[in-house]
């Protein structure tokens, strides 16, 4: 059963992801919660910061470790439109977060279940509750409709 506060969070981030192609970015939004608020919002900026790493995941987590003061995120939520890339996956990891909660399975580059789990990976350090599914066609919709409008 989806948790409420991860169905919440979701529309946050999915208004977040809103904002990406208002600058040629790619409609992926994330939010970070600790202890029941969200404490970091961001969607991907990779075109318009001329960055590769600034996708949404990386972006809440370098707010939330400044917010905080620390690059330990024990006892966080990450919640993410689309399921995290290999890149935004070890970064959560290294972040010590705790749950990570995704709308639409990315079978391309997905790195909690899609292509890689890196989030149970016995062979890492740290491991990270992986909730995938949370208003995915929301968020899939939102990348069709984005990609539909770039083919033009």
């Amino acid at each position: 059963m989806i948790n409420p506060e991860g169905v919440d969070a979701m529309r946050e981030a999915l208004r977040e992801a809103q904002l990406a192609p208002l600058h040629g970015d790619v409609p992926i939004g994330a939010v970070l919660i600790k202890d029941g608020e969200i404490i970091a919002r961001a969607h991907n900026r990779r075109e318009v910061d001329h960055d590769p790493t600034a996708h949404a995941e990386v972006l809440v987590l370098r707010q939330a470790a400044s917010l905080l003061g620390t690059s330990r995120l024990d006892g966080t939520t990450l919640v993410v439109t689309l399921e995290p890339c290999a890149m935004c996956a070890g970064a959560m990891l290294l972040a010590r977060v705790s749950t990570v909660i995704f709308g639409a399975d990315d079978p391309k580059a997905g790195a909690f279940g899609s292509l890689y789990n890196l989030g149970v990976d016995p062979r890492l350090n740290h491991s990270v509750n992986v909730q995938p599914g949370v208003l995915a066609s929301e968020g899939a919709a939102l990348l069709t409709s984005f990609f539909a409008a770039r083919r033009g």
